[in-house]
């Protein structure tokens, strides 16, 4: 079995700040931190103004800063080969390309390309290095990791504390980012994880009126692990698919007469004329009623219906909405058969990981059978990941 360990805090923070020194002759002042996440529950969600229902990995993004005093950026990767360099100004949309898109953009975000109503950051140039635990490609929200981790930083080296007002900016910034220089057509709940989410919680988040609390799990009590399987089939979100998807949603809408699916009944979804837009319709409108009842079901302690709840939103993924993939059907599957109560896809889909509910004495046969089901079809064997809910964002300033 392959597991991904998240790595010790200290010791990523360490090996971090002394690659900063190596590759920039000076020391940082700055490292900000930022978690993957999973979701449990609400794939498709977020964007119609519905509710989500994720928790934070332990696995996290660190960036560590250095301002500049000649408005260069440098931007580079212990996980990349290429860096980027430009200018402040060269942040903003068409600038950089690549991964280092990701956290120049939040440079602009905050900065030249904040709203009227916010002040906009004086961001300086930087000098900027990332670390990385969370998978690449796994459907795990590393590039919301890495948006907020260099966020959180530029926030802390500017002199603000990450009090509930600069989280709530953080999280707008860091869309903005992703969806006006990137390119990728999210809905924001990767980012509102990230920051907001709470040790040992999951984060109910509501995009309907911007509003979130906390969900106790109740995991422990229940002797329950969380257990994701990286099956090794590379998610994107800007080719093409994920924005598809949205725009199947938006015209759904449209046609309904509806601000957005959220307001839609599912007797409404059932009469689009229109087959593929019908079952887009009919996944988001019945993922958000799971939304709800599994948070009732894991204060319950309800494992049955947690059971049902992770299975029907994975069929409706994978047949009304077309995001899953055979290694994900594989997975979550095989998952149930070894001894889960409850297994599903999650994330953005066309590919990426699974999340499974698992007694604690079962996640390594289960682990152990996923991968021999992906040895006898022939699959890339895939990488696990034991998941305690963990904190959103932090910054920690240096010297």
């Amino acid at each position: 079995m392959t597991w991904t360990a998240p790595g010790d805090p200290a010791d990523v923070v360490t090996r971090l700040t002394g690659a900063f020194e190596t590759a920039y002759d000076a020391p940082a002042e700055v490292v900000g931190r930022a978690p993957g996440r999973v979701n449990l529950m609400g794939e498709h969600t977020d964007y119609n103004s519905g509710l989500v229902l994720p928790v934070a990995l332990p696995h996290a993004t660190w960036a560590a800063v250095r301002r500049r005093d000649d408005g260069v950026v440098r931007i580079r990767s212990r996980q990349q080969e290429q860096g980027w360099e430009g200018t402040v100004e060269d942040c903003a949309p068409g600038g950089a390309t690549g991964w280092a898109a990701y956290a120049a953009g939040v440079l602009w975000a905050l900065g030249a390309g904040a709203p009227p109503d916010a002040e906009p950051l004086q961001v300086p140039g930087l000098d900027v290095l990332i670390d990385s635990t969370v998978p690449v490609g796994a459907g795990l929200s590393s590039s919301a990791a890495l948006e907020c981790a260099v966020g959180a930083a530029v926030v802390a080296l500017l002199g603000h504390d990450l009090d509930d007002a600069w989280r709530a900016r953080l999280v707008a910034a860091t869309v903005r980012a992703e969806t006006e220089v990137v390119g990728a057509p999210t809905g924001g709940m990767d980012q509102g994880v990230a920051v907001g989410a709470e040790a040992g919680r999951a984060l109910l988040l509501d995009f309907a009126d911007g509003s979130s609390r906390p969900v106790d799990l109740g995991l422990g009590d229940a002797g329950l692990t969380l257990l994701v399987t990286d099956t090794r089939v590379s998610h994107e979100l800007v080719d093409g698919g994920y924005g598809q998807r949205r725009a199947d949603c938006e015209e759904a809408a449209r046609l309904l007469g509806a601000r957005s699916l959220r307001d839609v009944e599912p007797q409404q979804a059932e009469s689009l004329d229109d087959e593929r837009l019908r079952r887009r319709a009919r996944h988001v409108v019945g993922e958000i009623e799971r939304v709800r009842h599994c948070v009732e079901a894991f204060t319950a302690g309800d494992l049955p219906a947690l059971g049902r709840l992770f299975l029907a939103s994975h069929v409706s993924m994978r047949d009304d909405f077309e995001i899953s993939c055979p290694e994900l059907d594989a997975a979550v599957e095989t998952a149930v058969e070894a001894g889960a109560v409850g297994a599903r896809m999650t994330g953005g889909g066309f590919g990426g990981s699974s999340v499974a509910l698992v007694p604690e004495d079962r996640v390594d046969a289960v682990a152990r059978a996923i991968d021999l089901r992906f040895v006898r079809d022939g699959a890339t064997p895939p990488a696990h990941l034991r998941v305690e809910p963990a904190v959103g964002a932090t910054a920690q300033r240096l010297g």
